[in-house]
């Protein structure tokens, strides 16, 4: 079987899914049109979508699955889609937050969430509805996203973020350490609740000893490097779900927090062992794992085998192989 992946890699995840895909003896590649500070290069054909456009009846005819990413698909109006339809091949559209986090549905159940980065209402429907002409199944990573899609797609899957296991040696958190070290990786401050994370921070600073740092603007590779001296990792606390920061560091064997929001808890595998904060709550939760350091420890030895069961990439690609079948 030959995948197709494209054309937007987010959290690497084209990249991991072609490699995992690999293994199981396929052909896979991503063609990747957003190009940011983080770095992907893996398994990528890093391009422009004039370069796509122009190579599309190749592209085409040379795959047999297309599982597209982020609403985006080889042609920015959805020109391809009739004909790869017409041929009889199959198609998936993963989205993946933001390119369908409708700005009225978010704030049903979540008075946080940051919705600043998604587009009009207007042009998130006009976009799902021209793209489920023809694609008739989609992939959203949890919960949180099956609001935003599930009227326009005939069955919605819902798919873990996968991870390369192998890459993430777990460095699990000493308990006798005098300074934990905090850290906060937002690749955008707004959605992740940033200045909460920070004013949490400098009100904690009064009654602990700790350091605190806040990565951004890094390659993925190298921020994955300073992951590994953290003793506390806050992720997004607006979303109400976690994010890829999440994975990578629990695969570390660090204790997350982050905000799951109430009415999606039950929906997670019951294990989950990310400790839950809101920006109302985030100082008591942050404190009470300053104040425990051998709690920092069995949440960061939870995590790594959390993520072992659910979110490694030889675990995912199973049930993307499953989808992929039934298309």
């Amino acid at each position: 079987m030959k995948v197709f992946h494209g054309t937007t890699e987010i959290a690497g995840q084209m990249g991991i899914l072609s490699e995992a895909l690999q293994k199981k003896g396929h052909y896979s590649i991503g063609y990747n049109t957003f190009h940011s500070y983080l770095g992907y290069e893996d398994h990528l054909v890093n391009t422009d979508e004039q370069t796509i456009e122009q190579e599309r009846e190749n592209i085409i005819r040379a795959f047999d699955v297309f599982h597209f990413h982020y609403g985006t698909t080889l042609s920015p109006g959805f020109e391809d889609l009739e004909k790869i339809a017409r041929l009889g091949k199959k198609m998936v559209m993963h989205h993946w937050g933001n390119d369908v986090r409708f700005h009225d549905i978010a704030r049903i159940h979540n008075p946080y969430v940051y919705t600043g980065d998604s587009p009009p209402n207007k042009v998130m429907h006009e976009r799902l509805t021209k793209m489920t002409r023809y694609i008739k199944q989609a992939i959203v990573q949890d919960y949180e996203m099956v609001p935003y899609v599930e009227n326009y797609y005939d069955h919605v899957h819902v798919v873990p973020i996968a991870i390369d296991l192998s890459q993430f040696t777990p460095a699990y958190p000493d308990p006798t350490k005098k300074r934990p070290l905090i850290l906060h990786a937002p690749t955008n401050p707004d959605f992740k609740g940033t200045a909460h994370v920070e004013k949490a921070i400098e009100r904690l600073r009064k009654e602990y000893d700790f350091d605190y740092k806040r990565i951004e603007k890094l390659k993925h590779s190298e921020a994955i490097e300073l992951y590994k001296e953290a003793d506390l990792v806050i992720d997004q606390v607006l979303c109400g779900s976690h994010g890829l920061l999440s994975v990578e560091t629990m695969a570390l064997g660090k204790p997350v927090v982050t905000y799951i929001r109430e009415d999606l808890v039950s929906r997670f595998p019951s294990e989950l062992p990310i400790v839950n904060a809101n920006p109302d709550t985030l100082y008591d939760q942050v404190k009470k794992l300053l104040e425990n350091p051998s709690l920092r420890r069995t949440h960061g030895e939870q995590g790594r085998k959390y993520v072992e069961t659910y979110h490694s990439s030889d675990v995912v690609i199973e049930q993307l192989l499953a989808i992929y079948e039934q298309l």
